[in-house]
């Protein structure tokens, strides 16, 4: 069943890997996401199985790492990974579903994309109900579980490429800048042009620029 941790900053970062390696569980997935908050673009996540003893230096919360840095990490994680999966949700997955199923779908199919399959799972946060496995969640894991942080890198690497890539389309919003979540810039570009097809159109920031908020 789905548990919830909480804890100080490990000095270790391979603190909680090494327990579940001491239980003989080798195959222990961190996952996490990117993309929850923004107005436009799918929402990602990550799966990262680590070597056992792999310790990529610097790896953590992506928010607090600066997008050089993070791609650099990027690749070495995946250098180093035993086995990286990463799933989307499309942003009409989001509107017909809400962010948090949307968010949970992106988990499972990113867990499905691991090779072999994890032994046992941990996630940032709280416990995802509907997840699909049996997992673990812990608190600010991003800073606390290596896994968690590494999964975080690349999944807010995967998802910053692809609203680049998006934005060489629709660069009126300002999506290579602010990856879709809803800056001045991006709001204005709203008012002046409405929703492209990537925008959440069942988000608040979106409605009220359509002049359908109340």
């Amino acid at each position: 069943m789905p548990s919830e941790a909480h804890g100080p900053r490990l000095r270790d970062p391979l603190s909680w890997e090494r327990e579940a390696w001491g239980r003989g569980l080798f195959h222990v997935a961190g996952v996490d996401e990117a993309g929850r908050g923004p107005l436009a673009g799918p929402v990602v996540a990550a799966a990262v199985v680590l070597e056992p003893g792999a310790i990529v230096e610097g790896a953590g919360d992506s928010k607090r790492i600066p997008t050089h840095r993070r791609e650099a990490l990027a690749r070495e994680i995946r250098h180093v990974a035993r086995s990286v999966g990463v799933g989307a949700a499309s942003v009409r997955e989001i509107d017909a579903l809400n962010i948090l199923e949307a968010t949970t779908l992106a988990m499972r199919r990113a867990l499905a994309a691991l090779d072999p399959p994890p032994e046992l799972v941990v996630v940032d946060g709280r416990p995802v109900r509907g997840l699909g496995w049996d997992h673990e969640a812990v608190t600010g894991g991003d800073g606390l579980v290596h896994c968690i942080g590494c999964a975080s890198i690349i999944a807010k690497v995967c998802r910053d490429r692809l609203m680049r890539q998006l934005a060489s389309r629709y660069p009126a919003y300002g999506w290579a800048r602010n990856a879709g979540y809803g800056t001045a810039e991006h709001l204005e570009a709203l008012r002046r042009f409405g929703p492209s097809p990537h925008h959440r159109l069942s988000f608040a920031g979106v409605q009220l620029d359509l002049g359908l908020g109340g």
